[in-house]
């Protein structure tokens, strides 16, 4: 046999063996394609009314979540909701309450206790109303439930535990997303995208303009962004002298953990720090549904040796934000001037990698696990507290594949757009009016603890804990929701919306969070209809479909 004959013989079957994994290839591309009118990126609650009203109004919709567990923080351990006046919270986000109400109006809903000896306890108003038949304080897995119905009923595909590939993931044509992709290789391609993400990754993928930190006051003419030392808004602040030195008055002795050695800015300034995180932990003092705080990996009681001199200091309120959700359970949340906000450990967390935001929220698990080991045996804490501390313990029916431990941390705040127009303390403060409502907000403006640092006089205090309240209920536009012409066309935001830092502590809201996801669905559907981009929605067509859909848009 020639070697000229071997040599065609090899081509040919060169050429074969590249034609076979040629299809190969094609026919894996098209199993991991994927294809709607409408991809959803997230699992937030936002995320999940946004995908409910997709199907709502006739259109196809894929959910492609970061997320195992659907609901982020409203199924994460937030129960005690923060909702400012009920009564500007409608559409599906009011439909969701509806759903918790009807949950506990059934007797098999009260396992650990009786509907009676739960009280009925609230945020100043009852939890449940009757007339409305609403209810805004509940269990975490009640409230996961509530959204897996959503989905199962709407038949809304989820594609869960899908992250987007930041670096070479998106595809944009002519100022249009055209695609996204995962790190699982899987690609969705849709005719609109809407990023409910707290982080907003797509967002940033998508090369739109966005902001992280503390915005100057200069920047909006504004009052309460920036630096603010030495304003007391909350109770989340060192009340009496506390020294942060290892050695107490000796500064050559160095900080204790958890102290910035930064010097602080002057008060108005930006700056690039974001609010506190924490794990919103739900609590249970029910010995046959507990489970006992154990000493975390790394564990090292001096940690909390700055808590150690607030009780020598006299403070006495360690227990003040265990609200009380059914079934003998609570909503804990930070409390005083040195509690489960991770102060100052947060800054890289828009930014940062997948890798390194794990890291982030594992660091965030061990301290806070710390902590509470720390309040139920450390000799240094008060008898009295130990005493009580040692009667909590994680749940047992609660995420119960992690432990008892919640399986979102509490993003307050990451990456915020710079959109087609921005919502600032002006607009939630009834300073300036707002145009084309698409939802309203109501909670105060109220932004956590952004640094700890040491004083002029040698002392430690926090800074950054604000709580201003709005007069009245206000609007949130839709300019705010979506971005720049420039930017994106067929993009909307309504988690990491287009807001100062500071109004964003009111915007914030779960509520609001499903009413703006609901509304960027409406506006989506919308803009696929006339073929236009989400800058040249008709407004007062989408205004007709939000009355429509009980959304509440002014007062």
């Amino acid at each position: 046999m020639s070697f000229k004959y071997l040599t065609k013989r090899a081509l040919l079957f060169s050429f074969l063996a590249v034609c076979v994994l040629g299809i190969t290839v094609a026919e894996a591309q098209k199993r991991n394609a994927y294809n709607a009118d409408v991809i959803v990126y997230g699992g937030t609650s936002g995320a999940i009314t946004a995908a409910v009203q997709v199907v709502k109004s006739g259109k196809t919709v894929l959910v492609v979540s970061p997320d195992k567990h659907l609901g982020g923080l409203s199924s994460g351990g937030l129960g005690f909701t923060d909702t400012g006046n009920k009564s500007v919270i409608g559409g599906l986000a009011r439909e969701f309450y509806h759903r918790v109400y009807m949950h506990y109006d059934k007797p098999e809903a009260w396992r650990w206790q009786k509907k009676e000896e739960y009280g009925n306890k609230g945020q100043g108003t009852p939890a449940m109303d009757g007339a409305d038949r609403t209810m805004w304080i509940f269990e975490p897995n009640v409230a996961e439930k509530v959204f897996e119905d959503f989905v199962k009923e709407n038949n809304i595909k989820i594609y869960r535990e899908e992250w987007l590939d930041r670096e070479k993931g998106l595809v944009k044509k002519d100022g249009r997303i055209v695609s996204i992709k995962t790190l699982s290789g899987k690609t969705f391609t849709g005719k609109m995208f809407i990023d409910a993400t707290y982080e907003g990754d797509l967002m940033a993928a998508a090369g739109v303009k966005y902001h992280v930190g503390r915005e100057a006051n200069s920047v909006y003419n504004e009052e309460w962004n920036g630096i603010q030392a030495e304003v007391f808004q909350h109770g989340h602040y060192f009340k009496k002298n506390v020294s942060p030195y290892k050695v107490e008055g000796d500064p050559k002795s160095g900080l204790l953990p958890y102290v910035s050695d930064e010097k602080i800015g002057k008060n108005g300034d930006g700056d690039n720090k974001i609010q506190a995180y924490c794990f919103r932990m739900c609590l249970s003092a029910n010995p046959d549904n507990r489970i006992p705080f154990v000493k975390p990996a790394g564990y090292d009681p001096a940690k909390y040796e700055l808590l150690t001199r607030v009780y020598k200091a006299g403070w006495t309120e360690t227990f003040d934000k265990y609200d009380p959700i059914p079934n003998k359970k609570t909503d804990t949340n930070n409390h005083g001037p040195f509690s489960t906000d991770f102060i100052g450990m947060n800054y890289d967390y828009p930014e940062a990698t997948y890798e390194r935001r794990k890291q982030i929220i594992k660091d965030h698990e061990l301290y806070q696990k710390g902590l509470m080991y720390y309040l139920s045996n450390d000799s240094n804490v008060p008898e009295a507290v130990r005493t009580e501390m040692n009667k909590w313990g994680l749940p047992k029916d609660e995420f119960k594949d992690n432990g008892g431990w919640p399986h979102q941390i509490y993003v307050r705040e990451a990456r915020r757009m710079i959109g087609q127009g921005v919502m600032t303390e002006n607009e939630t403060l009834g300073k300036k009016a707002v145009s084309q409502s698409v939802g309203m907000g109501s909670y105060s403006l109220d932004a956590h603890n952004a640094q700890r640092y040491v004083k002029a006089d040698g002392f430690v205090q926090n800074e950054g804990d604000i709580g201003v309240h709005p007069k009245t209920p206000y609007s949130i536009s839709y300019a705010s929701i979506i971005p720049k012409k420039e930017d994106c066309q067929n993009l909307f935001v309504p988690v990491c919306l287009s807001s100062s830092h500071i109004a964003y502590g009111s915007i914030r809201m779960e509520p609001v969070f499903m009413i703006l996801g609901q509304s960027a669905a409406s506006a989506a559907v919308q803009a696929i209809d006339r073929k236009v981009s989400v800058q040249d929605v008709d407004y007062e067509k989408l205004k007709e479909q939000l009355l429509k859909d009980k959304q509440r848009l002014d007062l």
